[in-house]
């Protein structure tokens, strides 16, 4: 179960589009700024050359700091690109197959929205950790939030590590803090001004 005494780890998102003259300096200096357990690609390219050159200049950062690094759904590129997993956007529907063609030792994660089913689901097909979102109030998607009670229930009864994110902010960050294991956060930060002090603040929220 989770224990709701540890604050919850970082887990970065980059954003959809990736300019690799700026981003992977932005990203060095966030993740100097404060621990990170993981960073997911997750760009909106279906172009491999291009998804290529940004998991290079992304991989080269993480790994540097001893951080994972996982992909969007492209399961055939993470043996190719040297990363450590996937991040699945189908629930649990892939969880199986993928678990068996990547091993053990491969990160597998699933977006499950706000469905506990496919949450427990997935966590019954041996994924490493189950995302739940988004918890805040977006237009995007059809409006579906993943509710705090959701989060409040997976803590006390699932063993599998949770995810929240989506729309986060400050105020929903501290009421979840007791509940999740990982805050997935990515377009919170990579749009202000300055997206160090941006995760210094959402990571204050979470201790």
């Amino acid at each position: 179960m989770t224990d709701a005494v540890d604050a919850p780890q970082l887990y970065l998102i980059t954003p959809p589009e990736i300019d690799l003259d700026v981003f992977p300096g932005v990203l060095s200096a966030c993740m100097d700024a404060t621990d990170v357990a993981c960073l997911r690609l997750a760009l909106s390219t279906t172009d491999e050359s291009e998804i290529a050159r940004a998991a290079d200049a992304c991989r080269d950062v993480a790994h540097a700091r001893d951080v994972a690094i996982v992909i969007d759904s492209h399961i055939l590129m993470v043996e190719r690109l040297g990363l450590d997993g996937v991040h699945l956007t189908d629930g649990a529907r892939s969880v199986r197959k993928v678990r068996s063609d990547l091993g053990e030792d491969a990160v597998v994660g699933a977006y499950c929205g706000a469905s506990s089913h496919d949450g427990m689901t997935a966590g019954e097909l041996n994924a490493d950790y189950v995302s739940f979102g988004p918890v805040g109030a977006t237009p995007l998607g059809d409006g579906t939030q993943a509710e705090i009670g959701l989060f409040e229930w997976w803590s006390m009864m699932i063993e599998v590590p949770v995810v929240a994110e989506g729309a986060l902010d400050e105020a929903l960050i501290r009421a979840l803090a007791p509940h999740t294991d990982f805050f997935g956060i990515g377009a919170e930060i990579w749009g202000a001004d300055d997206p160090v002090s941006a995760l210094k603040a959402l990571r204050s929220a979470m201790l």
